[in-house]
């Protein structure tokens, strides 16, 4: 199966010069066509190779420009959706948007530099979109942060779940017990039609963006993948900042 895979990438490598489609052909100038490819392979095996890399290079083109379209289509999805928490200046120049997990350990290590980030530049909107993909934990977190909206204490249970231990139902109560919130409520507020479409919405836009693990931040025109450097958020936010006043 693999052999005639790569055997049909080195007959569109030789056909495309020629801008001719197997329609164009009958049954003996196909064969023909095929028996050249074959001895090519044969004399040459690196157009296998050769010909793997430009299919790679031709998907890869349009995985980004579908990310690029997403970008444009569900940009206010993705910064201005009133369902979603904002951190940091709300009126801000900048929007940068994390999709994250409270139990992914690389998310975890980004709280200091996201935190450097808001007390070092005012102008910056934070827009958290919950993700829970690592678990029923994840999950039982994610929605309780977000009902923790109702009793205005998402920021402080976001920043406890994110330097605490691994979550899971026991430890989100228990956190949101030290926090004060009325468990009750909490409970009864996860439940809430907002809650489940902020995640659902979550997964949607992570698909549509090619968006594979967290953390993952969306800036302007980019979506960087990955524990990335402050350093490297920062350009990002001046790249988006330039264009914005162009």
């Amino acid at each position: 199966m693999i052999k005639s895979i790569l055997a049909f990438a080195c007959f569109i490598v030789v056909i495309l010069p020629f801008q001719a489609t197997a329609d164009e052909f009958d049954g003996d100038a196909e064969a023909r066509i095929k028996a050249l490819a074959l001895e090519a392979i044969l004399e040459r095996p690196e157009i296998i190779e050769e010909a793997i890399a430009r299919l790679q290079a031709l998907e890869e083109e349009r995985r980004l420009a579908a990310i690029q379209q997403t970008l444009t289509n569900r940009r206010d999805d993705l910064e201005y959706d009133p369902n979603a928490p904002v951190l940091g200046n709300p009126d801000g120049d900048v929007t940068v948007v994390e999709f994250f997990d409270y139990n992914c350990p690389f998310c975890k290590r980004a709280v200091e530099p996201i935190k450097e980030l808001l007390a070092t530049d005012d102008q910056v909107r934070l827009v958290y979109r919950e993700w829970p993909i690592l678990g029923e934990g994840s999950v039982f977190a994610a929605r309780a942060a977000l009902a923790a909206r109702e009793q205005g204490k998402y920021e402080e249970m976001h920043w406890a779940l994110m330097t605490g231990g691994r979550a899971d139902a026991q430890s989100t109560i228990a956190i949101a017990e030290q926090l004060g919130l009325d468990i009750e409520k909490l409970r009864e507020d996860m439940n809430a039609p907002e809650v489940i479409e902020h995640i659902t919405l979550s997964m949607e836009l992570a698909e549509q963006l090619s968006i594979t693990g967290t953390p993952s931040f969306v800036v302007g025109n980019n979506v960087a993948p990955g524990l990335i450097p402050l350093a490297e958020l920062e350009e990002l936010i001046r790249e988006a900042r330039s264009a914005v006043n162009e």
